[in-house]
């Protein structure tokens, strides 16, 4: 039966429902206990075993058996699911006729006690039913579920409810949230926020999306990194902060890349690089153990140690391990053919800190599956980061991999003012000459760090990357309730699309 056949005889039932008196959208219920809780208290019961115990539940029929004058059904909560077994001398008509009107997706309340059934199945034994929403869209067919990846993400309600561990991992997520703060807050860390729009961006290399204030007539950015207004609060007294929140780049989707993403950054007046690298891993550590009690995790099926001291190298040796490329004994056209062959691109005129992190990007990136701190980048890199004590040409900075992927990004955080301003002038030069992925100027920033900045660590990750970790998920849009998703075309648009492509065949035809 086609959908809109299927609603026009949900639309139906719900006329009888009214006319039995019986409101389908009532205000409230009285649940008093979930699924979970029952099957796991009354777990003991032998098969036919009754009690008195009153319970009162309430959710979504998920099935529904009818034979005669007795009824079977399936109803899920946020705990699980558990069957409700209804009679119709003891309900009686009025509420059986209500059952008889029920379909599968409709929203229920049921009071009564509960027994184990022949089969060994705990059931709650209907006394009392109420109808808390009468569906009128039904679910995707019950027997296979929902596994069109475009339909689960866009229709993320329609995913919680026919897939349940779809539900398991959000959950999971809101206690790797829970757990970040924990461990930083426990470290006297404190929370802060920084605004998402702004009137310039900064603090990554990073394309933003623009947006604009009405009432200014002014154009407006959407946060890219809380970097910059993180080190104000730094130079105005506070010492240890993170701000937790939501970034936007307007940039490519993939596995592990969504334009809206949740970070966090965390700052340590006084600190520096390796007291970061040292905290991040503390963090990792804890949240695993808080959320699976083991630092030990199996992904895609590779076994990965999350715990304590992660291997640290430097980006020189990283490439020498795995590429077999020493960058200093080659000269700048041997750097540009070994490039060449893997295909190495970077933006703008060439240096060869650029082409150390091409080539570290092309050739070494994808085998750190154990976590593992790359240190000491091309100052080309980023023009937040204090230079190393030994070379003027790297910067302080560490990027952290888990299974081939970029977890984190940390510096010994740049506060000379004089030369701040020198890189960030330069930066936004080459971004007037065309390079999008640029820092561009930022005076409020330079006076507040030409007031005085201490010295400090910060570290940025990026958390659904952590989630998708934890929880076993093989896409970034597993984690995220919403991910984007380019607008559904409706029936009609996509019919007058067909009608435009047929009309064009006809022309091309006759043009012949």
């Amino acid at each position: 039966m086609a959908e809109e056949q299927l609603i026009q005889e949900r639309l139906k039932k719900l006329e009888e429902i009214k006319k039995q008196g019986i409101n389908p959208y009532p205000y409230s219920f009285e649940q008093k206990n979930h699924a979970a809780d029952i099957l796991h208290r009354y777990a003991h019961l032998k098969n036919e075993q009754s009690t008195e115990d009153h319970v009162s539940i309430a959710g979504r029929i998920m099935q529904l058996r009818r034979m005669g004058k007795a009824s079977f059904a399936h109803i899920q909560d946020m705990s699980g699911k558990i069957q409700a077994y209804f009679r119709f001398d003891d309900i009686g008509e009025k509420q059986y006729a209500l059952l008889k009107n029920s379909d599968i997706g409709d929203i229920i309340g049921i009071e009564g006690n509960v027994f184990k059934t022949k089969t060994g199945e705990t059931t709650v034994y209907a006394r009392k039913i109420e109808m808390l929403c009468k569906s009128i869209r039904p679910l995707p067919e019950k027997f296979h579920g929902l596994k069109d990846d475009d339909t689960r993400f866009r229709h993320r309600e329609l995913d919680l409810i026919m897939n349940p561990h779809v539900k398991e991992t959000l959950v999971k997520r809101s206690k790797i949230l829970k757990f970040i703060r924990e461990f930083l807050d426990s470290k006297g860390f404190v929370e802060v926020t920084t605004p998402i729009l702004q009137t310039q961006y900064g603090g990554a290399s990073a394309k933003p999306f623009i947006t604009k204030v009405n009432a200014w007539n002014m154009p407006m950015f959407l946060k890219i990194s809380p970097e910059l207004y993180l080190k104000r609060l730094l130079v105005g007294g506070f010492e240890k902060i993170y701000d937790m929140n939501y970034n936007f780049r307007n940039e490519g989707v993939d596995k592990t890349h969504n334009p809206e993403f949740y970070m966090i950054e965390y700052y340590w007046a006084y600190a520096d690089r390796d007291k970061m690298i040292e905290l991040t891993e503390e963090l990792w550590e804890y949240v695993a153990m808080k959320l699976n009690g083991t630092t030990e995790i199996e992904y895609e099926g590779k076994k990965i140690s999350l715990k304590r001291p992660w291997k640290k190298i430097t980006m020189k040796d990283a490439l020498k391990e795995h590429g077999q490329i020493d960058i200093d004994k080659l000269d700048d056209e041997e750097l540009k053919d070994i490039m060449h062959g893997y295909n190495a691109e970077y933006k703008g005129d060439f240096t060869r800190g650029k082409a150390l992190q091409a080539l570290f990007e092309a050739v070494v990136e994808d085998k750190l599956i154990q976590p593992t701190h790359v240190i000491d980048h091309p100052i080309e890199s980023t023009p937040l980061c204090k230079q190393t004590k030994y070379d003027a040409k790297l910067v302080e900075r560490t990027e952290f991999y888990v299974n081939g992927w970029e977890g984190g990004n940390g510096y010994s955080e740049l506060n000379d003012p004089i030369l701040q301003r020198k890189l960030l002038e330069e930066q936004a030069a080459r971004g007037r000459a065309g390079e999008e992925e640029t820092h561009p100027m930022d005076e409020n920033f330079i006076e507040a760090i030409e007031t005085g900045m201490p010295p400090a660590g910060g570290m940025g990750l990026g958390v659904e990357r952590m989630i998708m970790l934890l929880t076993g998920s093989d896409s970034i849009r597993e984690v995220i309730p919403f991910p984007i998703m380019k607008p559904e075309e409706r029936n009609e648009q996509a019919e007058a699309k067909k009608v435009d492509k047929l009309e064009e065949q006809k022309s091309k035809h006759k043009n012949k």
